[in-house]
């Protein structure tokens, strides 16, 4: 796997049908590189931190081999990488090969996988359609959020290189499943929430599931 865009955002400001919200998910490439930290990555603009940066969700990966999909559904709009709010697009993640808990090296930093995305209002505004969050959750190609345990300097054309995969994990795609098609499936919810290295939040959600 390997970097082809490092991306961060400025503010900008979207109107939800009720009132003006201020949203970080415009990421525009970056040709410097971007720098992890602990709790978010480097002048990138996080606004509502009850769901986004802080450990659990420091950095968003997503696969550019998703975004031909998308520009099928979405013909109209000018494609850059960054689309999706992601820190960094990865050529070749496949959340079906990648685990909860899974650690690599990126650069100058170590980073943990610690949950998939679930999408919010605010990507369905990103791409003025109330149904891509249907279609986001009914579709595998989710990205993955990731805990930084090691600061530091990710550039293009850096490699992701596994480093460490604990034991009886489960998948991205696995985890992400149970907010979709498989919601009535007790034994891989039970297993998900007992995994150590599952974000608490993404386990919160999964208790709420009916």
């Amino acid at each position: 796997m390997k970097v082809i865009s490092t991306n961060i955002s400025t503010p900008k400001i979207l109107f939800n049908g009720k009132k003006n919200i201020t949203t970080g998910i415009f990421k525009e490439p970056v040709e410097e590189g971007i720098f992890l930290n602990q709790f978010d990555v480097k002048n990138d603009t996080v606004v509502d931190r009850k769901y986004h940066g802080g450990l659990d969700k420091a950095c968003y990966l997503y696969s550019a081999n998703h975004y031909p999909f998308w520009k099928e559904k979405y013909t109209n709009f000018d494609w850059k990488w960054g689309m999706f709010g992601e820190n960094l697009t990865i050529d070749g993640l496949d959340e079906k090969e990648i685990f909860i808990g899974d650690e690599f090296s990126v650069g100058d930093a170590i980073i943990q996988v610690s949950e998939p995305r679930r999408p919010c209002n605010t990507l369905a505004l990103r791409f003025d359609d109330k149904k891509m969050i249907k279609t986001f959750l009914n579709n595998p190609f989710c990205g993955i959020y990731v805990r930084v345990l090691k600061n530091g300097l990710v550039t293009k054309e850096n490699e992701l290189k596994r480093i460490n995969r604990v034991p009886n994990s489960l998948s991205i795609e696995q985890v992400y499943s149970l907010f979709s098609y498989n919601k009535t499936n007790l034994i891989l919810k039970n297993k998900a929430l007992e995994l150590p290295l599952l974000s608490q939040d993404c386990k919160n959600s999964i208790q709420k599931l009916k």
